[in-house]
């Protein structure tokens, strides 16, 4: 039973100001680098979640070594071609798509075989939108049913590629953006906008890529085969994180929240955006640039006359990881908010789609789904007062805070399991929830 979360009670009012957990995009991508940079790399205020943690654990296996100090990580890079595999190795990333993706792409020019593993749900993902460009490289790359585990073994032979990532997926693009570091020549990749953390860091670190912006698609350009010198970097709040405390705040009574330091990057302000569109106050202030990346304090106040949204699909990308918490918002917003083009939301860690269905359904929520579309009713006197069970059997971490958000809002005596599965993305989340005067237990 230790593993559950209970909650019996709505939190009272409040007006804080609060600092949250860092980027774990940004984090994951910070350490790859850094192992694939000639010399030392200092990282600051990196997210020590389980997902980052096990990117430390696999850079390691692969021969680069890192310190944790008072306040940073040293990592100690050899180059692109520094990884050691004179030997076969077995790598797991746990949880962590944007790990397990985002290393095979590194992985193309390793010779003795690795296997790349993860956790049940992890397991469950489809890897072939990773593994089918990685093989036009020459990677040699064996996969049973396109999911985990994944054996890779590199090619003497690599070529760059042309590929159009059609997908909206962040975590492909910057697979194939990693492995054209690889090999020699210009790799050319026509990508569905999304997030751009990859793009920027290239940019930032001199590594040689070209950024074409177009309406619907960006074209990348990267040339492979050339190194670049170690680096410093501070890592900005994580939007995704701070999404809970929007939510929190927007639907407590007579409370205000200012959130510290967060990453407000154009391709992940999807959620502000669409909550501002149903009526909600928030605003970005102190707003900076920091090495390509936008940087804000974000102030959110609470909000009655909340409203249904239209939203577009062209909104998904920049909102994918926050969709749980939107509906909840939606929930209580006075009208029909409908939602599109939603289907891969079921490619995450759990098949979120049908879980917020489940959930809403079951708090006497009414939506309509027609296959990847949505309809949420919208009832601004949304109270419960019953007792609900959320077993969370993919132990997915958004949806345990998302439930832990609906019951501070709502009502009820909520009992939610695998509380630890925060540890995956935001490990202060309940530490930092009792701050602001939730009761739970």
């Amino acid at each position: 039973m230790k593993n559950f979360i209970n909650i019996n009670s709505k939190i009272n009012e409040f007006n804080k100001v609060i600092n949250i957990s860092s980027d774990k995009s940004i984090s994951i991508r910070c350490i790859l680098l850094a192992s694939q940079a000639i010399g030392v790399s200092k990282i600051y205020n990196i997210l020590e979640s389980d997902d980052v943690m096990n990117a430390f654990k696999a850079i390691k296996k692969l021969g680069i070594d890192y310190k944790r100090k008072k306040n940073h990580y040293k990592i100690y890079g050899l180059g692109i071609n520094g990884y050691h595999t004179n030997k076969k190795l077995s790598i797991n990333a746990g949880n962590s798509g944007t790990l397990a993706r985002l290393i095979l792409g590194l992985l193309i020019n390793c010779k003795n075989g690795i296997t790349l593993f993860g956790d049940k749900s992890l397991s469950k993902r489809d890897f072939s939108r990773v593994t089918n460009p990685l093989r036009l490289f020459g990677a040699n790359i064996e996969s049973d049913n396109k999911k985990l585990p994944v054996k890779i073994s590199g090619s003497e032979f690599l070529r760059p590629i042309s590929y159009f990532e059609k997908l909206g997926s962040a975590q492909c693009k910057s697979a194939v953006m990693l492995a054209a570091l690889k090999c020699p020549g210009i790799t050319r990749i026509k990508a569905v906008k999304s997030r751009n953390h990859t793009e920027l860091l290239f940019r930032n670190l001199k590594i040689p890529i070209k950024v074409f912006k177009k309406k619907r698609f960006d074209l990348i350009e990267v040339n492979g085969l050339k190194n670049f010198k170690g680096f410093e970097y501070v890592v900005p709040g994580d939007i995704s994180s701070c999404s809970f405390f929007l939510v929190l705040t927007l639907l407590s009574e007579k409370s205000k929240m200012l959130i510290k330091n967060v990453n407000v990057n154009d391709t992940r302000t999807g959620i502000i955006k669409i909550l501002n569109k149903m009526n909600a106050n928030i605003k970005l202030i102190n707003k900076k640039k920091y090495k390509g990346e936008s940087v804000a304090d974000i102030l959110v106040k609470s909000k009655k006359n909340l409203k249904g949204i239209n939203c577009s699909s062209k909104l998904n990308s920049s909102a994918i990881d926050e969709f749980l918490i939107i509906f909840l918002v939606a929930s209580k917003a006075k009208g029909i908010s409908s939602f599109y083009n939603l289907s891969e939301l079921n490619k995450k860690e759990s098949p979120r789609l049908d879980i917020a269905v489940k959930i809403l359904k079951k708090i006497g929520v009414k939506i309509i789904r027609k296959k990847d579309n949505l309809k949420i009713f919208g009832d601004p006197e949304l109270k419960l007062k019953g007792k609900y069970i959320i077993k969370n059997f993919r132990k997915d971490h958004r949806v345990v805070m998302m439930s832990c958000i609906a019951a501070l809002t709502l009502g009820g005596k909520w009992k939610i399991s695998d509380k630890n599965s925060v540890n995956t993305s935001f490990p202060n989340f309940f530490k930092i929830i009792k701050s602001v005067g939730a009761r739970i237990h």
